[in-house]
């Protein structure tokens, strides 16, 4: 556990359209000369614990992570069980000096015979020699208000904060240099939305690093482009709420009355009609998310025990953009010229939602490379919950367009992403590339899914079906906080072995998929 400070001041979070640097540097890079990902696996002698076999397995690899005593420097975060293949995903994080090392996290995996076959993760041997110190000068709470300060510079004073701050202390490698830092966010929805991500140095209380995490992007009733739709209401007394009880912990939906007060007012109707075509869709489709989730995973709802699911509707006014603040999702209008309603596309719902399954899995650092590939899973998933063509937000963006929308999975370069990894932005703006590198990954599940040929590199598709639970697995068993694409890859294999045999035609198709768009 991170030590941590906490207030009584409230935070929130974010998720759609484009964000614009400010100078934001890539995750800082562990030893090139310690593996990221080890394929031995290792059968541990009998009667050992699973917990046992990890620690074991770990110790045996000490030597070429360049670590001490393994029990010292590595804690267990989670146990997981994936029961369609039997296969079990441990997810560590490294500590030095009893202090986490921030980004640092492993995952080990066994098979249905509980026999290890792969490590994936970063370790920061050095990270015990930090250059101001292991004892903090300033407290938590002096971090907060550091970073509160250097927010409402920009945005004025704060208004409607979201969920209460605090500050947790780590090891943050930066630039290859190790310092004590807090790491806190601000998170507002007034005078704009912001959720921004600050370290700062825990000695001298200069911030070293900030970055942005706005992610931008049964009753009946007409949705947003006039399709009628069925969903679950709850009766209460003599009015009908949009109120689903039937799954998980709930799912609710609300209006913001083209106010920015979340989550607003919970909507009601007098009969089984609604005539709010954007609660409609958000209702409708927060229920098929959870149960696309439920059904083709597992999954119940976002955090995978039941987390209640709320929506609100008619956010500010004009605002083009829909967003997950950690807590629920929240949607505008759109001006009705780049956007409609952003309710009204599925494609949408489910790729905010997927942001909310990212931030209790992977946890997907919203920059760099890690940042791209948040991104990108929630276009692979969130398109593949419909599932009719390769576009997000074709339904809802530019209206006067017609075929046209934010991204292209088959083919990315339509809409000024790259498709091959070589060709990735390298620059800062964008908080290097979240939303302008997510195409490669997004074309390599693309040709796994229809295969053909690209870059030289035939692939032979596997089916949507099959490449969106490779997909899935990788996300929750085997990526965090710092995976790039190189460990995606090596993930997607893993994962594809996991679930179709360690000689199959879809790891052999994963690995093909990769070499594709440039990824080795």
């Amino acid at each position: 556990m991170a030590k941590s400070w906490t207030s009584l001041v409230v935070a929130g979070t974010f998720i759609l359209t484009s964000v614009v640097s400010t100078g934001a540097a890539a995750p800082a890079k562990a030893d090139a000369k310690i593996p990221s990902f080890i394929d031995e696996s290792w059968t541990a002698p009998a009667g050992l614990s699973n917990d046992d076999k990890v620690f074991g397995y770990l110790e045996k690899q000490k030597d070429a992570l360049q670590l001490g005593d393994v029990k010292q420097q590595f804690q267990i975060k989670s146990r997981q069980t994936d029961a369609l293949s039997g296969t079990q995903h441990y997810k560590l994080q490294q500590y030095a000096q009893g202090i986490p090392v921030y980004g640092a996290e492993q995952t080990v995996h066994l098979d249905a015979a509980g026999n290890v076959t792969s490590y994936l993760g970063k370790v920061f041997p050095d990270a015990a020699n930090s250059a101001n110190g292991l004892e903090p000068k300033l407290a938590g709470s002096d971090a907060v208000s550091l970073a509160f300060a250097d927010t409402e510079k920009e945005t004025g004073k704060l208004g409607d904060i979201q969920t209460a701050p605090k500050a947790d202390l780590y090891l943050f490698n930066l630039d290859g240099k190790s310092l004590l830092v807090y790491v806190t966010e601000v998170n507002a929805l007034d005078p704009v939305p912001v959720r921004t991500r600050y370290f700062i140095d825990a000695v001298s209380g200069d911030i070293v690093r900030k970055y942005s995490l706005l992610e931008t992007a049964t009753g009946t009733g007409k949705g947003v482009l006039g399709d009628t739709k069925t969903f679950t209401t709850t009766l209460s007394g003599s009015t009908y709420q949009l109120k689903d009880t039937t799954r998980g912990n709930g799912i609710q939906t609300y209006t913001a009355k083209n106010g920015s007060s979340l989550p607003g007012t919970l909507l009601t109707s007098t009969s089984t009609t609604w005539s709010d075509p954007a609660a409609v869709d958000a209702h409708t489709y927060a229920e098929r998310v959870y149960d696309y989730y439920k059904t083709k995973f597992g999954r119940n709802s976002l955090d995978g025990n039941g987390l209640l699911i709320k929506s609100t509707v008619h956010y500010s006014k004009n605002y083009n953009n829909a967003f997950w603040n950690g807590t629920q999702i929240v949607y505008g209008d759109g001006d009705g010229s780049t956007f409609i309603s952003l309710s009204g596309d599925l494609d949408v719902v489910g790729h905010e939602l997927t942001h909310g399954v990212t931030e209790n899995t992977a946890g997907l650092d919203y920059y760099g490379e890690p940042g791209a590939l948040n991104e990108s899973f929630s276009d692979i998933i969130g398109n593949s919950i419909q599932g009719t063509n390769w576009l997000v937000g074709d339904d809802v963006y530019t209206p006067g367009t017609a075929g046209d929308a934010l991204r292209s999975l088959s083919n990315p370069t339509l809409y000024g992403q790259p498709d091959y990894y070589p060709n990735r932005y390298t620059g800062t703006s964008d908080y290097g590339g979240v939303h302008t590198n997510s195409g490669i990954n997004n074309k390599a599940f693309y040709l796994l899914a229809q295969g053909g040929t690209f870059h030289n590199v035939t692939v032979t598709g596997i089916g949507r079906e099959k490449a969106v639970q490779i997909y899935y697995h990788t996300l929750v068993y085997y990526l965090s906080v710092y995976s790039d694409f190189s460990d995606t890859r090596a993930a997607a294999i893993q994962s594809a072995k996991d679930l179709y045999g360690t000689t199959s035609a879809e790891a052999t198709a994963v690995a093909n998929a990769y070499s594709a768009v440039g990824v080795n």
